[in-house]
């Protein structure tokens, strides 16, 4: 079968620049890394993101307003109208398309068809004086010209826009530039996806992977089996978000009926974005045997899970469960016209076909080595399913373990090294790497990050990610067909989260999609990242504030009058101004000069600027007085060293609807640590805690690292101690339950000892299943 390998920057752009009649020596020119110029932003206008492959400058410039005619025919009048439509939506500009007339003065589009075909996504843009000329020799090209052409325009959304002169010539690095939403965890209605793929098109990006069954919910319907979403599109929560009011399960649930699925795939198609499907095999598939038992393994019902993590259950691997596969993806493929289908194949642990007596006969009965050739052996068969019907199976890198269908395309996302193996080995690879890539991780490390995965992914880390490895062989590099970022939802339960931790950082996937890598430039892409906002605003995209915000280091003084704090900002933007007299900073405050040491009680305020303005919405405000200094919370303790490595964010289980709090805790032997905390004349220590679910599915070598400490009391006890082994210094048992809003305050007396400063390690005791002890805050009390 044919393999679609990315061609190079430079082939792409010369094949386009010969094709549209540009001379060949300016040609040679563009496909040269010494004479590719890249004008600065502030000098040309030119923030497009992603960065193009090269920008010559020009003289003079051009005047876009409501006067200014679009010139389309010949089959470039639909780019032109989304041109047009999306600048109407996002800026005072209100244009025309003409099928004809004189280009003076106007924006044009234009096809060249008898350019290559290898160049179906690069495009020219051209401005000078007499107007502006989009150029290519696809549909997909010219949009992404139209594209480019739009953020120029919508920058600084006004009634008339000045375009300097300048000639563009792009075509993207990859040809796989993705981009993932777990629709199954938590559910997003069509509106919001449609939001994210008009997204995704202005960032050029053009695979949309919709992962949409998994143990928690079967979001797709299939009208041969409609109790997957019958019964797999529904679950009760974990906690006392699953009871409704009346004490019956209150269920979370939510699908696509087969007409929403084709309108979103034909709402991506008109962007040049293709829908990749996932159906997850052999794991991940509880709501779909909780809706067809018998195409699992365990005897009897189960229901869509509320654990987060791994779960046991697997498909039957039998005949009769391949052909219920083939069915459903009968269906898939009528709604899913891509070439590519995703298949899973990850996390699939397989302690239900360990413990069956039929699984294991069936392995003799194959004459199979173990469970991964199993496995091997069900994704070779959905292979050829595919590839009788002229699709591709893609998966994640496990599928490599036990033997990779010959064909398939592999997603690496455990690091890089599946890979590499893959390419190595004549596989395609989309390089999708979780501790890089993974968008459910937070943007900073501040306090005031939705829920996810504390383990940070900075903007720089991923706009410093490189998709090919240095380890591959030049050949080897041409299987690396793209890169993909993933956005899990199993702690993003609301739209406003879901925008928060997607954007602005999808602006850096896209760089890493589009942009070649001798013209990447983290320093460049701030300066063109404040456009980028805008354009965000203009879209309706309520993105991420905390990157933009400053952030705060802390040092208290031991005699309690003074604090010495650091500000900086997430994104490593340079000019910080502060403000201690309560009004907010603007570009004329004081810069911050570098470590600040203030007296207590203090207000600070800081911005983070650029070119004179505010990134961030609002300013960031603390503070100090000797209350604060005496205070903590779950964001701005440590986490004990013997706490285990997997720190979470995790929501609150109630109340059923509206905001909800959010308390970050490791759920392996969860503690709290306050470092240096000074008990000079410390009577007691005062504690506001929590109560939430203990739902996490654990592999057993995981499970058997799961600790706590053992109950003296009945229900357990608050317990601080001098350091996480240290002695008890103070200590109160816990009640049976949390109070009607879900928390608890406690105050113990701090016993009396050497102790001046110490580490107060902090800990529940306790089960922590089915329900663990959540700390919020914390207050040391002073003798009276």
């Amino acid at each position: 079968m044919m393999r679609r390998h990315r061609l190079t920057t430079h082939a792409l752009s010369a094949a386009l620049l010969l094709a549209l009649g540009i001379a060949s020596g300016q040609a040679a020119a563009a496909s040269s890394d010494a004479s590719v110029q890249l004008l600065p932003v502030e000098v040309t206008g030119a923030s497009i993101i992603p960065r193009p492959v090269s920008v010559q400058p020009g003289n003079g410039h051009f005047v876009v307003d409501a006067g200014t005619r679009v010139i389309a025919a010949d089959g470039s009048e639909e780019v032109a109208a989304q041109f047009t439509q999306l600048l109407a939506r996002t800026t005072p500009l209100q244009l025309q398309v003409s099928p004809a007339g004189t280009s003076k003065g106007a924006i044009q589009f234009r096809l060249n068809r008898n350019a290559s075909t290898d160049a179906s996504e690069a495009y020219a843009l051209r401005i000078d004086g007499n107007g502006v000329v989009v150029e290519a020799a696809d549909t997909r090209g010219l949009f992404y010209g139209a594209m480019s052409l739009w953020q120029l325009l919508s920058a600084t959304p006004a009634a008339s826009a000045t375009l300097p002169a300048m000639q563009v010539q792009d075509a993207p690095r990859f040809a796989w530039r993705g981009f993932m939403l777990d629709s199954a965890r938590h559910f997003q209605n069509i509106d919001d996806i449609k939001l994210i793929l008009d997204a995704m098109a202005t960032h050029k990006l053009n695979t949309f992977h919709w992962h949409l069954t998994d143990d928690q919910g079967w979001r797709m319907e299939i009208k041969r089996y409609p109790k997957l979403t019958e019964v797999g599109a529904c679950r009760a929560a974990a906690g006392e978000a699953g009871v409704g009011a009346d004490g019956k399960p209150h269920l979370y649930c939510g699908y696509y009926t087969q007409e929403q699925i084709r309108d979103v795939v034909a709402y991506a198609a008109a962007r040049h974005i293709t829908v990749v499907p996932e159906v997850d095999v052999p794991g991940h598939a509880q709501a779909a045997v909780a809706a067809y038992p018998e195409h699992g393994v365990v005897d009897g019902p189960t229901l869509p899970s509320a654990n987060w993590g791994v779960n046991p259950y697997l498909f039957n691997p039998r005949d009769e469960t391949l052909q219920f596969l083939e069915n459903i993806l009968a269906e898939v493929l009528e709604m899913f016209p891509g070439q590519y289908i995703h298949i899973g194949g990850d996390e699939a642990v397989k302690y239900q076909w360990e413990a069956s007596p039929q699984v294991q006969a069936y392995i003799r009965e194959l004459g199979l080595k173990d469970e991964e050739a199993l496995q091997s052996h069900m994704l070779k068969r959905l292979e050829k399913y595919l590839e009788d019907h002229g699709r591709k199976l893609i998966g994640w890198d496990e599928i490599i373990e036990g033997g990779l269908p010959p064909q398939a395309t592999v997603m690496s996302w455990r690091g890089i090294q599946g890979g590499i193996e893959a390419a190595t080995h004549g596989h395609d690879v989309v390089m999708a790497p979780g501790n890089t890539l993974y968008l459910d991780f937070l943007q900073t490390n501040l306090p005031d990050e939705p829920p996810g995965r504390p383990k940070f992914t900075s903007m720089q880390r991923v706009y410093a990610f490189d998709p090919v490895p240095s380890e591959l062989t030049a050949a080897q590099r041409k299987h690396v067909i793209g890169v993909q970022a993933n956005m899990w939802t199993e702690h993003t339960r609301s739209e406003e989260h879901l925008k928060h931790n997607v954007f602005p950082r999808l602006a850096a996937l896209s760089e890493i999609a589009w942009t070649p890598l001798r013209n990447k430039s983290y320093d460049d892409f701030l300066a063109r990242l404040p456009a980028q906002l805008q354009r965000y605003k203009a879209l309706g995209i309520a993105y991420g504030q905390t990157a933009l915000s400053v952030a705060m280091k802390r040092q208290d003084d031991r005699a309690g009058n003074k604090v010495t704090v650091e500000l900086s900002n997430p994104l490593s933007y340079r000019d910080i101004r502060y403000t201690t007299d309560g009004s907010t900073p603007t570009a004329q405050s004081p810069a911050y000069p570098g470590a600040l040491t203030l007296p207590v009680p203090t207000t600070l305020k800081a911005q983070a600027f650029f070119n004179g303005k505010p990134l961030a919405d609002k300013p960031s405000q603390w503070n100090f007085d000797a209350a604060s200094l005496l205070s903590r919370n779950d964001k701005t303790l440590a986490q004990c060293p013997t706490g285990g490595r997997l720190l979470l964010r995790l929501i609150d289980d109630n109340p059923l609807e509206g905001p909800r709090e959010n308390f970050d805790v490791t759920i392996f032997n969860p503690c709290w640590l306050w470092e240096d905390a000074q008990l000079q004349d410390i009577a007691s220590i005062k504690v506001r805690a929590g109560r939430i679910p203990y739902n996490f599915g654990l592999l057993r070598e995981e499970e058997a690292k799961r600790g706590y400490r053992k109950p003296v009391a009945r229900h357990g006890e608050f317990e601080v101690r001098a350091g996480c082994e240290g002695r008890v210094l103070a200590s109160v048992p816990l009640p049976a339950q949390a109070g009607a809003d879900g928390f608890i305050e406690l105050e113990a007396p701090l016993r009396a000892g050497p102790e001046q400063i110490s580490d107060l390690c902090m800990t529940f005791s306790g089960d922590t299943r089915p329900q663990m002890w959540v700390l919020n805050q914390v207050q040391l009390q002073p003798k009276k």
